[in-house]
């Protein structure tokens, strides 16, 4: 079944506004890095959250320098400028959800922390990338931090199994691999509620991806694997996620839409460099294969321009060609 980005809600009416609330998308905040080959990081965010429907609200919290195979450095923008970002947009828009991908460094979650515990009432979607290529003892304190300050404030915690299982199960001795559940267990304890884990190795090249608390497996999806490798999936996943969630989806059914987005975007994925492919997250945009070929033959069978008009009918307007809304969005 074709991915079917959510209906846009209504924006509820004010005591100002006398008039019927337009329709609007709602807005959703994603703290992250820049990432510049575009496969990951804020811009990953942005346009996974405009392409099913929200408005994103990116705070810089700092830059990642990498191309499509490696990161070569990163640096972490000062606390107080993400304090700024974050508040100057917070009091003055009316933010859903949160999304929190690489903060950057220990202060910075920090930061986001104590911003979050000024919002209580919005739901915050934490993702912990892989950061294996993030060498020396900061890395530890980051982790530390995320613990310690963002994993309360989380609603729900994204991330691939093998990344989990490393970083919140680290003494992990039986034979069979962490569960979901048991990631969630481990996530409990930290205070977060649910986890969506993604890539549980299955028989056959295929892979399961688990919705989780400590009591139930809300969900699951199982998913052919790709061939390649990929960057930006999981800030693909866990920005879709948020911006379902911020459009009043319940959590089951926005885990769901978001697992079958990303499926879609890794389908239509795209290798622009010569590292690893990088999901299309506007893959509904794409012309239409079926649809490119009617267009060509309805265009073949039109009469020659100068031809005369058929009777009562107005002449096309010289220069302009209005061309058919066949946006799939």
């Amino acid at each position: 079944m074709a991915f079917q980005p959510p209906a846009v809600p209504t924006a509820p009416n004010t005591p100002e506004d006398s008039e019927a609330a337009l329709a609007q998308p709602m807005c959703v905040m994603s703290f992250n890095a820049c990432d510049p080959s575009g496969a990951g990081g804020l811009t990953a965010d942005i346009t996974t959250i405009a392409s099913v429907g929200g408005h994103p609200v990116a705070v810089v919290t700092g830059v990642v320098v990498r191309d499509t195979s490696h990161v070569f450095s990163h640096s972490a923008i000062d606390d107080e400028t993400v304090t700024d970002q974050a508040r100057a947009v917070l009091e003055d828009i009316p933010v859903r959800a949160i999304k929190v991908g690489l903060a950057g460094s220990p202060a910075n979650l920090a930061a986001i922390a104590e911003l979050a515990s000024d919002y209580p009432d919005i739901p915050i979607v934490s993702y912990m990338p892989d950061l294996s290529w993030w060498q020396g003892d900061g890395l530890e304190e980051y982790l530390d931090a995320f613990q310690a300050l963002v994993m309360p404030q989380t609603s729900v915690l994204v991330g691939n199994h093998g990344t989990l299982s490393r970083w919140l199960l680290p003494d992990w001795s039986q034979s069979r691999p962490p569960s979901a559940r048991d990631i969630a267990k481990a996530a409990e304890a930290l205070d977060v509620p649910f986890v969506l884990v993604t890539g549980i190795p299955l028989p056959d090249q295929y892979i399961d991806n688990v919705l989780a608390s400590t009591e139930t497996v809300i969900g699951s999806s199982k998913f052919e694997m790709f061939d390649g490798s990929f960057h930006g999936a999981g800030d693909t996943l866990s920005a879709a996620l948020t911006a379902l969630l911020a459009a009043g989806n319940d959590l089951g059914a926005a885990a769901q839409d978001a697992l079958e987005y990303l499926d879609h975007s890794l389908g239509s994925g795209f290798r622009p460099g010569m590292g690893q492919l990088i999901p299309d997250r506007m893959f509904w945009a794409q012309p239409d294969e079926a649809a490119e070929a009617a267009e060509s033959d309805e265009d073949s069978a039109q009469p020659p321009t100068d031809a005369p008009p058929a009777d009562d009918e107005p002449p096309p307007l010289e220069g302009f060609e209005m061309h058919p809304h066949d946006t799939k969005h």
